[in-house]
Formats: structure tokens, C-alpha cells, sequence
């Protein structure tokens, strides 16, 4: 597969030493493919709603095993670790606070014998989730105790054999910087991805413009950044243009749910096919994307069903919101926020979803 980069590109690349995997395949592949669903699967393996998925790291490594074989069969060559509520803050929910580090470590030593076995390059992503804390001055956190807990996790996933670091849904800038700070410390390359759920923007008012020009101004660069979750794929192939037409030069991530949420027999279901995963895998490369993947609801057969489009499609132009609309579905809202219309910036912080 031949791919044609920018010298931009290929300079943002060599500034992370092109010393790690994820760099290495973003030269030598047109596009990578993600993987999926963590809580999803994990539900249908039997965690149960309030449990933490980490302990499973401990307690059943045979079913993370699993959870990852299934992204690496499916087709993914980057697949996220089970260690998404791995902070100290969100651990001490479940009094286990103590066992950062730990369950992190094992998070990624599972996924490390997993991808050595794969016979082909997979990426282990060490994933980190927001802390879930309110930050000074209306919290208690503070942008230190933030760092030292990210920076905390960072190291066990290091540890435990982690490729990257991969902060995700993200929705204030504090946070997304004290894990760029975190990463520096552990000497960890990252990639940051947030969410923009509140009309285009994240929850905290933050527009893929924004992201793209602080992502510009973080040192470490991340290898990576983008969206993840959020309201549908369609909105996230929206905030995946904003990306484009901001002029970075860092590669950037579509992590798109399956479709939109209902509530079906006491559980939570998303509607999208495998086919209609695979017409937004194909939109997100033509979008611009070089990571793509899916978030919640996205299974195995979606995934298969993306890298098969994506193999067999020929690249395309860019996707207008129009033909987005038209083969994805809907907005939720008529702004993404770029052109100064929706929510304002919240100067305090909603607890971020599990």
C-alpha cells in the first residue's frame, strides 16, 4: 500500500523520533484501524453496571485476553488496554485506589503477550480516562495532583509493556494537558482524543479548532489526536472536518460510536450496523483521518466489516455534511461550534461518564 505524506506531517513524526510503533506505521500506512468497544464487550461477558472493568485485569485476565484477541482478529492494528478508569481518582471509587499503578501494568502486560502473538505489527495503546474529579477552583483537583495521577498510570502501563500512551475522552484542556505533562514524565509517546458531545463541542466548550491549535502548542507533541464517542458517528465526522480544515499537520483520530444509544430490554443498544460502520470508516479516511475506529457499540463484526470497506474503497474526496447527513444520518445540532454559534466555555466541570 503506498502512502503519500506531507513533509509537515513528516516533520511533526520525526519531532516524536518516529522511535515508536505508532509513527512508524502512520509513514509507512495510508490509515490504521482501530479497535473498538471496551465497556460494550466487557457487559457482554458479564460486568456488571458499577463494577470496575479494571479489576477484571486481576481477576479475569483470560476475558481481557479475549476482549483484545477479538480487536486483533477483527482486523485492528491498534487496540486500546482495559485500564480506561485506571486513575487513582476514579479507582477510589471502588477502594482500590492503591492499586493504580497495578491494574494498569496488568492492563498492558495482557495486551503486550497478545499483540507479540499476533504475527504482524499491533499497536498495545495504553488507554487513559478523564479523572472524573472537578478542578480548581471549584474543585478540589489541582493541575499538579492531576499530572501525578496520570503521570501514575502512565508509568504502569509503561510497565506493563505499552506502545503509547492514549488519553480519551477528554473534555476539559486542563486535563488534556496534564496528561501531555504526564506522558513527558514517564518519556511515554501519547495520542489525546476528546469528546465533543454538547453541539459540536465538548463539554467543556472546547471546538475541534481549538483542540487542533492547542494540540499545536503541547510539548510532547502528541503522534495523534482526535475525537472519540460523542452523540453518532455523523457528528464526529463533522468535528473530523473542523480537524481537516484547521491546517494541522498532526495526524488525527475518528473514533465514532455505532450509532445512537436506546434503551432495549434493560440494556443499553446501539443501533448501527456493521454496514453502516463501514461507510463511516470510508467517510473518516476521505475526512482526513489516519486512525480510525470505533467507540461504544462497536463489536468485532463492525470492526471486520470497516477494514474490509476500507481495503476494498478506493480513496475518495472529502465527505460534505450534506452526503454525511444523507448516508450516516443526522446532527444533533446545526453548529459544531467553530462558527461561534452554541454553547459558550463552562468555567466548572460535569462528573465525566464512565
Amino acid at each position: 500500500m503506498t502512502c503519500i505524506r506531507s513533509e509537515g506531517a513528516h516533520r511533526i513524526l520525526k519531532a516524536n523520533d518516529m522511535s515508536d510503533l505508532l509513527s512508524r506505521l502512520l509513514v509507512e500506512r495510508d490509515w490504521l484501524l482501530a479497535d473498538g468497544a471496551t465497556g460494550t464487550t466487557l457487559f457482554n461477558m458479564g460486568l456488571e453496571s458499577g463494577d470496575a472493568p479494571e479489576l477484571w485485569n486481576a481477576d479475569h485476565p483470560d476475558r481481557i485476553a479475549k476482549l483484545y484477541q477479538g480487536a486483533v482478529d477483527a482486523g485492528s492494528d491498534i487496540f486500546l488496554t482495559n485500564s480506561f478508569g485506571g486513575t487513582r481518582a476514579r479507582l477510589k471509587l471502588h477502594n482500590a485506589q492503591d492499586r493504580a499503578h497495578e491494574l494498569s501494568k496488568l492492563a498492558a502486560e495482557i495486551g503486550r503477550d497478545v499483540a507479540d502473538k499476533a504475527g504482524r505489527p499491533i499497536v498495545v495503546a495504553g488507554s487513559i480516562g478523564p479523572t472524573g474529579e472537578i478542578m480548581e477552583p471549584m474543585g478540589a483537583l489541582t493541575y499538579a495532583s492531576a499530572v501525578e495521577m496520570f503521570h501514575e498510570q502512565a508509568e504502569g502501563l509503561k510497565a506493563g509493556g505499552a506502545d503509547v500512551l492514549w488519553v480519551e475522552t477528554i473534555s476539559a484542556p486542563e486535563e488534556y494537558k496534564a496528561a501531555a505533562e504526564a506522558a513527558k514524565l514517564a518519556e511515554m509517546p501519547w495520542c489525546g482524543t476528546m469528546s465533543f458531545d454538547t453541539a459540536g463541542r465538548t463539554m467543556m466548550g472546547v471546538t475541534s479548532a481549538e483542540l487542533a491549535a492547542m494540540v499545536g502548542r503541547l510539548d510532547p507533541t502528541p503522534v495523534a489526536f482526535g475525537a472519540n464517542c460523542g452523540v453518532g458517528a455523523s457528528d464526529l465526522l463533522r468535528t473530523v472536518l473542523g480537524f481537516r480544515a484547521s491546517g494541522t499537520e498532526v495526524p488525527f483520530i475518528a473514533k465514532g460510536n455505532a450509532g445512537i444509544p436506546k434503551y432495549v430490554d434493560g440494556h443499553i443498544h446501539y443501533d448501527g450496523t456493521p454496514e453502516l460502520m463501514a461507510k463511516y470508516a470510508v467517510m473518516a479516511r476521505d475526512c482526513g483521518a489516519k486512525i480510525i475506529g470505533g467507540c461504544c457499540g462497536t463489536q468485532p463484526v463492525h470492526l471486520s466489516a470497516m477494514r474490509k470497506a476500507l481495503e476494498e474503497t478506493p480513496a475518495g474526496p472529502a465527505p460534505t455534511l450534506e452526503q454525511i447527513a444523507e448516508t450516516i444520518g443526522g446532527f444533533s445540532s446545526d453548529s459544531d461550534g467553530t462558527d461561534n454559534k452554541g454553547p459558550a466555555k463552562r468555567t466548572t466541570r460535569r462528573r465525566a461518564r464512565a
